[in-house]
């Protein structure tokens, strides 16, 4: 942006990925608010971050919550330039294996979240601009054993997310970006527990990304704002072309689980050895 930054707010900012998103936008200048469902994982990141960086307790499947969260990061900073949808939980195991309420929660959390935050952002941006960025996954973008039903969130969030931008560009609203950033498997804590789980093999059988990774593309849509950028890129083709081709996809994902697997066990291997 050739103005100077104001707001920006990111969500499931607590820990993790977005903890180090909520860091480059301090860095980036913005007055940043950190969200999470965790009260005290926020405060304590917003103070790690700095002394004018606000936090806040926000469950994003409540809107009104999402709402209150854009409206104080307005009521701060004057004017919000950036919203990053980044709360995501992952439950892994076939559909009929899941408990209800854990299949809500992620569609709840992942999608609706997603709805929530984004809409409450374009209601603060009609004015002014700005961008939003939703953390998706590669998960959006194809089959995932395993992890069907987190799979179904992420690609609802991106369809959401591509239709929502035609709707701002069909409604002559220029001003208003939104990046979808889709990651492969990233070393956080959303998968730190999941070395001797089988059903989310998928995630490590491409490059298990490091945060910083992740983060360096939302700052690279954040300078050049993009629709849908795959990280890895190489990685992103090769889920396009699955998903192009479903049938021929489906054929290779039992190679891909079993790459996956091996890189478990060995990473699992060093964890017990080290």
């Amino acid at each position: 942006m050739s103005r100077d930054p104001a707001g920006a707010v990111v969500t499931g900012a607590g820990r993790g990925l977005g903890g180090l998103i909520a860091g480059a936008l301090v860095e980036r200048g913005h007055r940043v608010l950190v969200t999470d469902l965790d009260a005290e994982a926020a405060r304590a990141t917003a103070a790690a971050l700095g002394p004018e960086v606000g936090w806040a307790a926000v469950d994003v499947r409540d809107e009104a919550q999402v709402t209150a969260a854009r409206d104080r990061a307005l009521a701060e900073a004057g004017r919000l330039d950036v919203w990053v949808n980044n709360a995501g939980v992952l439950a892994t195991g076939p559909a009929w294996e899941q408990p209800p309420d854990v299949r809500r929660l992620m569609i709840e959390v992942n999608a609706l979240g997603t709805v929530n935050g984004t809409v409450a952002a374009i209601g603060a941006m009609r004015e002014t601009g700005g961008h939003i960025v939703n953390v998706v996954s590669l998960a959006g973008l194809t089959a995932v054993p395993g992890e069907a039903v987190y799979a179904a969130s992420k690609h609802a969030a991106l369809g959401f997310s591509l239709s929502t931008l035609a709707d701002l560009r069909l409604a002559g609203i220029k001003g208003i970006d939104i990046s979808c950033v889709c990651p492969d498997g990233i070393w956080t804590p959303m998968l730190h527990d999941k070395l001797d789980d089988p059903a989310s093999a998928l995630s490590f059988s491409g490059k298990l990304l490091r945060p910083e990774e992740v983060v360096a593309a939302v700052r690279g849509v954040l300078d050049r704002p993009r629709p849908v950028t795959a990280v890895p890129r190489r990685r992103g083709l090769q889920v396009r072309l699955a998903d192009a081709l479903p049938s021929l996809g489906l054929r290779a994902l039992p190679l891909a689980v079993a790459r996956g697997r091996r890189v478990q066990r060995r990473m699992l291997a060093r964890r017990r050895a080290g």
